[in-house]
């Protein structure tokens, strides 16, 4: 708008000037500010906008081939509309623009009084430039925009990745548990089946309670399975094997010797028997933190302390490699133990150590 009235004020108060066009200036101003009012629908019309400003330049010229080039304020508006013009995202309205912004200079050049040879190549790349400045900045922003969007899809599969992952564990554990959980609740229903045999005849009310208890451990127990298989996805296998605990960290640390990892375990404090499902977790952090340290952290050595509190247990599994859990899948074993850890209310550290080497680090609560 500021560029219009200025071009308009230029053409209506110099008259007198020698290259002042010679048209009325009831003519020549709004001719003018038209040219340089168009680009304001740039927005709504972004080719056919700045298009028009060289169509109407091209134009005018005919009529007069001193209004176009007299006013600076049509120059600007003609650098301006090559600009964006450069700067349209289509290619090929682009390439157009590119045309007209050359004819339209050329048609200027050639109808403007005093033209010397210079003027028909100096003008047309003068505006030209600004035309390669406007595709300069749509090719960085389109390179921008993709790379945008590569990052979001990255972070979507990796969003996607990690709640695989964790449903993956959740759907492990639950397993796991219910193999545990299973196997106290069989326990149990033999026990007191065993127990109710034993009474005499006349304990009938005792014999009644024991029998409930059958009853609703083997209710259970089927209603497990029920659930535990609704998390099973096709082509999972049970496993047959009893879940293990830190009774068989011997057998793993013997493993992973047989691997090439030298392992050291240290125990501190009075050993005390833990739940099963906290001792297949004690476990499975111990084995998540050999395996890391003798696949992907390239590990010689690995310690492993076991801190037996009065009202929690502590894991520690130090190693000498390069620390690779932490980019190892994305870390998804490292979200798994979490998953693990979260369930007993417990806390876990992971990550390298001063000096070199990684520690997977948690803490568990005993219940007394």
């Amino acid at each position: 708008m500021i560029v219009a009235l200025l071009s308009a004020t230029e053409v209506a108060l110099r008259q007198d000037a020698a290259n002042a066009t010679r048209l009325s200036p009831w003519f020549a101003v709004p001719a003018v500010a038209l040219m340089v009012l168009v680009l304001l629908g740039r927005r709504r019309w972004p080719f056919a906008a700045p298009a028009a400003v060289w169509v109407l330049a091209a134009a005018l010229s005919f009529v007069d081939g001193r209004l176009v080039v007299f006013s600076a304020a049509a120059s600007v508006a003609g650098l301006a509309a090559a600009f964006l013009l450069g700067m349209l995202p289509d290619d090929t309205h682009a390439r157009i623009g590119l045309l007209l912004v050359f004819g339209g200079a050329a048609i200027v050049v050639a109808n403007a009084p005093n033209s010397d040879a210079g003027d028909y190549l100096f003008l047309p790349v003068m505006f030209v430039m600004p035309w390669l400045g406007g595709l300069a900045l749509q090719q960085r922003n389109t390179r921008i925009d993709a790379a945008e969007l590569r990052a979001a899809r990255l972070a979507r599969g990796r969003e996607e990745a990690t709640q695989q992952a964790i449903a993956g564990e959740r759907r492990r554990i639950a397993r796991e548990l219910h193999d545990v959980l299973g196997h106290s609740v069989s326990v149990m229903t033999i026990q007191a089946a065993a127990v109710r045999r034993r009474l005499s005849p006349e304990q009938t009310k005792e014999q009644e309670a024991l029998l409930a208890v059958e009853q609703t451990g083997r209710e259970a127990l089927t209603e497990m399975r029920r659930l535990v298989g609704l998390l099973r996805l096709a082509g999972d296998t049970p496993e047959l094997e009893p879940q293990p605990g830190l009774g068989q960290l011997e057998k793993l640390t013997h493993q992973a010797r047989d691997a090439g990892l030298e392992v050291d375990v240290r125990v501190e404090g009075q050993r005390v028997s833990l739940p099963p499902g906290l001792d297949l977790t004690a476990y499975r952090l111990v084995q998540e933190g050999l395996t890391n340290a003798r696949k992907h952290g390239a590990a010689r050595r690995a310690e492993v302390l076991l801190r037996y509190d009065p009202d929690a247990i502590e894991i520690a599994v130090c190693d000498d490699g390069r620390g690779a859990m932490a980019g190892h899948a994305d870390g998804y074993g490292l979200i798994g133990l979490r998953e693990r850890v979260s369930i007993y209310g417990g806390e876990l550290e992971a990550g390298p150590r001063i000096g070199g080497g990684y520690r997977l680090r948690a803490r568990l609560p005993v219940s007394s």
